[in-house]
C-alpha cells in the first residue's frame, strides 16, 4: 500500500552534460517531506535519495517551508520548465550532479543534488520504462474513454438539436394555425358588426321618417311616423 501523499513523475529531460546536449529520463517519487530520483540515460543509471533531514536543511537554507521546497522541486523535475537551465555533470567517481536554475525576485538561482551510481542500472532503467509504459497505457485508455464520452455527448447533442428543430417547426405550425383561426374569428366578428351597423343605420333612418323641404331645398320639418295626431310643420 502506497504512503499517503505519494506521487510519481517521469520527465524526459534535455540537459547539458559537459559534453554537449543529451537526454536523460528522471523518475521522481515525491512524499510530503522527502523525495527520490531515479535517472537513466539508457545505458547507466543513478539514484538520488533526499532524506527528510536533507530536505529540511535545504528548505531552511532557502528560507522555505518543506512543502514549498518539495513542490518546487517536483515542478521542475516533473515538467521541464522553459527558461530553466538543466545540467547533469560528473561529480566524482561514478557520481553525477543534477542541477536546474530558476528565477527568484529577479535573481537566477540554482539547485543541485548529487546522484549516486545505481548498483543495478538495468533494473532502474527497466523500472522507468515500465512506469512510462504503464503511464502510456493509462493515457491511451483515458483517451479512448474520453473519445467514447465525446461520441456519446455528440450523439446526444445531435438528438437534442433534432428535437429542438422539430419543436420549432411544431411551434410555428401551431402558431400559424392559431393565428389563422384568430383571424377567421376576427373577420367573422367584423362582418357581424358591419351587419349590425347597417341594420342599425336602416332602423334609425326608418325611425326618423321622411323630411320636408321648402322650395329652396332647406329642411323645414319632419314627420314623426310614430304619432298620428302630430301635424307636419311647415
Amino acid at each position: 500500500m502506497e504512503s499517503p501523499g505519494l506521487r510519481h513523475t517521469c520527465l524526459k529531460l534535455h540537459i547539458e552534460d559537459g559534453r554537449g546536449a543529451a537526454v536523460i529520463f528522471v523518475k521522481g517519487t515525491w512524499l510530503p517531506t522527502r523525495f527520490e530520483l531515479f535517472i537513466t540515460d539508457g545505458l547507466d543509471a543513478w539514484i538520488c535519495s533526499a532524506t527528510e533531514t536533507e530536505v529540511e536543511q535545504r528548505a531552511e537554507l532557502w528560507d522555505q517551508h518543506v512543502s514549498e521546497y518539495i513542490a518546487m522541486a517536483e515542478r521542475h523535475l516533473g515538467f521541464q520548465q522553459p527558461g530553466s537551465i538543466y545540467r547533469f555533470e560528473d561529480a566524482g567517481v561514478g557520481e553525477k550532479r543534477l542541477s536546474w536554475t530558476f528565477e527568484k525576485q529577479g535573481t537566477r538561482l540554482e539547485w543541485r543534488w548529487k546522484c549516486q551510481s545505481s548498483p543495478n542500472s538495468k533494473q532502474v532503467t527497466a523500472n522507468i520504462l515500465d512506469f512510462l509504459m504503464d503511464a502510456n497505457t493509462r493515457l491511451s485508455e483515458e483517451v479512448v474513454s474520453k473519445r467514447q464520452s465525446f461520441e456519446r455527448l455528440k450523439a446526444e447533442a445531435e438528438k437534442c438539436l433534432a428535437q429542438s428543430e422539430k419543436y420549432c417547426i411544431e411551434k410555428k405550425e401551431f402558431e400559424d394555425a392559431t393565428y389563422g383561426k384568430f383571424v377567421a374569428v376576427l373577420n367573422s366578428k367584423k362582418a357581424k358588426l358591419r351587419q349590425l351597423r347597417d341594420r342599425l343605420s336602416r332602423y334609425e333612418s326608418t325611425d326618423r321618417g321622411p323630411q320636408c323641404k321648402d322650395d329652396s331645398g332647406d329642411n323645414v320639418g319632419a314627420v314623426d311616423m310614430s304619432s298620428e295626431d302630430e301635424e307636419t310643420k311647415v
